[in-house]
């Protein structure tokens, strides 16, 4: 997926959540905001890490090193939707896909994104920014 300029964006997430992501196990990826983006995007991690237990115990154990990774691309996936989270029910019926307890819905509306096609990359270091944003020219998918 390419920004307006036509470079290839990315979407930073903490670990263990982007390994879990980019593995396929993670299919929605929970947001305070919403997004129309469809289409292929790589996944970042940041330098910091999740605190959160439940990121922790969602990761298997083969995976451990590769959670280690911090400050770069990991991987891609397809966004293939956005779905909006007002209630709890709605929320809990897909904690199976973003791996997160109906009580972190503390803010509503939240968004989930819908991904597919996981695929995890060797690891480039890269700065990361919120939102979407464009990777720098040398980009991942030159390698």
């Amino acid at each position: 997926m390419a920004d307006d300029a036509g470079r290839p964006v990315a979407l930073s997430i903490k670990q263990p959540w982007a390994t879990l992501v980019v593995h396929g196990i993670k299919t929605i990826e929970l947001r305070s905001w919403s997004t129309t983006r469809t289409g292929r995007v790589f996944i970042h991690t940041g330098r910091g890490a999740e605190s959160a237990d439940e990121a922790w115990e969602a990761l298997p154990a083969h995976l451990q090193d590769f959670a280690e990774l911090r400050g770069g691309i990991v991987g891609s996936v397809e966004v293939v939707g956005c779905r909006r989270y007002d209630d709890v029910a709605s929320f809990a019926a897909d904690a199976g896909k973003h791996l997160v307890p109906a009580a972190w819905l503390e803010k509503k509306p939240m968004f989930g994104f819908e991904l597919a096609n996981a695929e995890p990359l060797p690891f480039r270091p890269c700065k990361g920014a919120l939102f979407f944003f464009p990777l720098p020219e040398s980009s991942p998918e030159d390698d």
